[in-house]
């Protein structure tokens, strides 16, 4: 069976006196690899998103800081914590080419809003500030607190969760504003505030706010990553075959 090739966006990492590096968490790597493919990291190098996805047969867009907002023209919020320029650069590119080029994505958390954002949306800053409500949205990655999210009847996610309700795990402050022109809500939070999107356009570009790569175990978690792969396979031999034919 075919090993997909799945890009991991990458993460800065800058700490005074020492040199910059680039990273990801291995709950992605991990995650990747468990569901059958083989993991990839991209440091950051918007210039070559095109060439990178052309021999990569999916992308996963992670977990990490803030959006800077003048990617999206408001500006920045006193909490806003924009994640490096060159990640964002990478990220936003990534999201916008594996778009128009069909690869498949999966977007989560930051991802999910990096896809929004890279289709001309928008954020909300702070949720709290904003928002009132009784969720902990903003919990710590050491200790996530748990929603329920209602997933859309009718969706590409829906098809592969398989429930209306679902229980998950949330860490972030900020959330998708005004939804991209091509973009489909598919999961709320009780508040309203947006928990999934996806093109219904494309073969797989589908973003999550919650952190599945930290529920292992969990069905909707392994089954999400495995959809994604699934995906990733069917483009992986989908190429293959145009390659063998063009012989």
């Amino acid at each position: 069976m075919t090993r997909p090739l799945i890009g991991i966006g990458s993460d800065v990492l800058v700490r005074e006196g020492e040199r910059d590096r680039a990273f990801a968490f291995m709950t992605y790597v991990e995650s990747v690899r468990a569901a059958g493919a083989v993991p990839v990291v991209i440091p950051p190098q918007p210039e070559n998103a095109a060439d990178l996805l052309e021999g990569l047969d999916g992308l996963l867009l992670a977990g990490g800081d803030d959006c800077d907002p003048s990617e999206y023209g408001e500006e920045r919020h006193p909490s806003c914590e924009p994640m490096d320029k060159r990640r964002q650069s990478n990220d936003v590119t990534l999201a916008r080419v594996a778009r128009e080029n069909g690869v498949p994505t999966l977007g989560i958390c930051l991802g999910l809003q990096v896809m929004n954002v890279a289709a001309g949306g928008t954020l909300i800053q702070d949720i709290a500030s904003s928002l009132e409500t009784d969720i902990d949205h903003v919990s710590e990655p050491s200790d996530r607190h748990r929603h329920e999210v209602l997933i859309e009847e009718g969706t590409q996610l829906s098809t592969i969760i398989k429930e209306r309700e679902l229980n998950v795990n949330s860490s972030h402050h900020q959330a998708i504003g005004r939804v991209a022109e091509g973009l489909r809500v598919t999961a709320h939070a009780p508040d309203g505030i947006v928990e999934g999107l996806e093109d219904p356009n494309h073969p797989f570009y589908v973003g999550v706010q919650w952190h599945p790569e930290d529920m292992k175990g969990e069905n909707s978690a392994s089954t999400l990553f495995g959809a994604f792969i699934e995906a990733a396979r069917k483009r992986a031999e989908e190429k293959r075959g145009a390659s063998v034919a063009a012989r």
